[in-house]
């Protein structure tokens, strides 16, 4: 459960405002005014503190409740700017596109890939197969991960089957194009834990147990360990 312990603000309020942040391609400017709107006074400078200090707690409060992917992934990377500089986010997606794992990364080469690979794999097991496009840097982390295990992942690189984690990548873009680029990576990194978060409650990967049906809303609320006022 996350603590709101010496925030000036009430928990609900803070928790509306990062999950539209992270849920809509809207900037702190933005939600400064919707709020106004509300009858709530608060600056960007303080929604933008909320995102970056609860985002990354909420995404991962929600592991444990993830339903398992598939075990055949695809796998690509975007750009993502800050500070003027382009980095890099790996991302993958089952055959279903249910979101596998993401990473944001400093650099594009094999270290940053394997460290991806790597996380993604503790997190939902090891796949049967991977596509990816045509990067040496990728092949060479799996190379590298297959030469350490007995039963290797079958790689396939062909272009066209990695249309759908390219498709699904304009979904974050949609989000954060708004955001007009981050000032420092720790800022980017925790942002887009919140955006790939809500991009996976609308794709219904969480299982949180209530037995019914949940709005996207309550799902947000649930997995941060809170009741939706």
């Amino acid at each position: 459960m996350l603590s709101f312990k010496g925030m000036r603000f009430p928990p609900d309020v803070i928790l509306v405002c990062i999950r539209w942040y992270a849920a809509y391609p809207l900037s702190y400017r933005h939600l400064e005014e919707i709020m106004d709107e509300r009858g709530v006074s608060v600056d960007y400078s303080t929604v933008n503190r909320w995102a970056i200090r609860f985002l990354p707690l909420v995404e991962k409060l929600s592991r444990k409740h993830r339903r398992k992917v598939g075990r055949s992934w695809r796998m690509d990377e975007t750009y993502i700017k800050v500070k003027g500089a382009w980095k890099y986010l790996y991302r993958a997606v089952d055959k279903e596109g249910k979101t596998v794992d993401f990473l944001l990364t400093a650099h594009r080469d094999m270290a940053a890939a394997r460290r991806f690979f790597e996380k993604a794999m503790r997190e939902q097991d090891v796949p049967e197969k991977i596509a990816m496009d045509k990067s040496g840097a990728n092949k060479a982390a799996i190379d590298e991960i297959n030469n350490a295990t007995a039963v290797p992942i079958t790689v396939r690189q062909v272009k066209y089957l990695n249309n759908i984690v390219e498709q699904d990548h304009r979904a974050i873009k949609r989000v954060t194009r708004p955001m007009l680029g981050f000032k420092s990576f720790r800022a980017a990194s925790n942002v887009l834990a919140g955006v790939e978060l809500m991009h996976m409650i609308r794709k219904g990967q969480f299982d949180i147990g209530t037995g019914v049906s949940m709005s996207f809303a309550d799902q947000f609320y649930a997995l941060a360990g809170q009741i939706r006022p």
